[in-house]
């Protein structure tokens, strides 16, 4: 089990391509900084056939302004959740 990090957002960079192709069946994939953008309508779309194991840093969502529009499908976690899902999975890999 792997933690996929995400820092670009699907609107402005393709990388996301990339970490869902990388992605396991059992992986996760947290979205930070700029990435958050993706926790919101129509581009939480792109992340549908992982639901259930997309997240999304809180304190990134709340700095841009996006916390309240973050879709429900999204998992949020603050930095304390973030810590617990690095020490339950195997090893991070991060997409810049």
């Amino acid at each position: 089990m792997q933690l996929h990090l995400l820092n670009r957002s699907v609107a402005s960079s393709h990388v996301y391509r990339d970490a869902l192709r990388a992605m396991g069946d059992d992986d996760y994939l947290l979205l930070i900084e700029d990435g958050v953008y993706g926790a919101v309508a129509p581009l939480v779309e792109h992340f549908s056939s992982i639901a259930g194991r997309l997240f999304a840093l809180r304190e990134d969502l709340e700095s841009r302004g996006l916390e309240e529009r973050c879709a429900e499908s999204v998992i949020v976690v603050d930095t304390e959740g973030f810590v617990q899902l690095t020490e339950e999975t195997e090893r991070t890999v991060s997409w810049f």
